[in-house]
């Protein structure tokens, strides 16, 4: 059974979808729970709502400082906001490539920095970022978006080896489809599209047959961010319905 009590974690993007179910879900194993979204998230007795503009590295590094001193410290780092803006490389511009870059690589980076640091004082951590299948499986319109979670995933390797001998072990959780309000593009979802039935469902192209929920992806998260896993560090670990088993 995993327990979470007497710990106190970060999540990103909390205020909904798998950052959401993610710290719900360790609040209700235990954890405190500081959210960092740039909108509120719904606060409890064990969630506590910063809003925060994740682009900011310097408002990021002073939220962290904040949280060390409002719980004494922080054993787990749950990097989950992220932005996709959709532009074919033919059209792509500065503007929305920096800030997918800002949200989804640099403030993963330098939170597993600042949150890392505090961690290697207590010689114990568990850090996990959420990447996607886009890391190694691309589609047009998406190039800013795959970049960094290709980057995202390089970071976790080379954060796990450097933060082992501190006890901090750090992982990524890869998810396919899931049902979020990313899954929404131009206000259709794109898992009740024709174009997703026809080539997910139909040609059984996923396996499972259907988008994943939320918590499901959290209850992976959980786990590998839980004093259960000893072991597994520097590791992408593939939530995807099987998407990616497949030609």
């Amino acid at each position: 059974m995993i327990s979470y009590k007497g710990q106190h974690a970060i999540v990103t993007g909390g205020a909904n979808g798998i950052g959401g179910a993610t710290a719900q879900l360790l609040a209700d194993l235990g954890a405190k729970v500081a959210v960092f979204d740039r909108e509120p998230a719904q606060a409890s007795e064990n969630i506590t709502s910063h809003v925060l503009d994740l682009s900011d590295l310097k408002a990021c590094e002073e939220a962290v400082s904040m949280v060390k001193k409002m719980f004494g410290s922080i054993e787990v780092l749950v990097n989950v906001a992220g932005v996709s803006i959709p532009n074919f490389l033919s059209e792509l511009d500065a503007g929305s490539y920096q800030k997918t870059l800002a949200v989804n690589l640099n403030a993963p980076v330098y939170l597993m920095k600042f949150v890392g640091n505090v961690m290697a004082e207590k010689e114990y951590g568990r850090i996990v970022s959420v990447t996607s299948v886009h890391s190694k499986q691309s589609e047009p319109a998406s190039i800013a978006y795959d970049i960094t979670k290709a980057g995202l995933e390089a970071a976790t390797r080379t954060a796990a080896l450097e933060l082992a001998e501190s006890g901090v072990l750090v992982n990524a959780v890869a998810p396919g489809f899931v049902l979020t309000r990313m899954s929404i593009v131009d206000g259709v979802d794109e898992t009740e599209s024709d174009w997703f039935k026809n080539i997910y469902l139909e040609n059984k192209r996923l396996p499972l047959q259907r988008a994943a929920k939320p918590i499901e992806i959290a209850r992976t998260i959980a786990w590998l961010a839980s004093e259960t896993n000893t072991y597994v560090t520097g590791q992408t670990l593939v939530v995807d319905g099987g998407l990616s088993s497949r030609f």
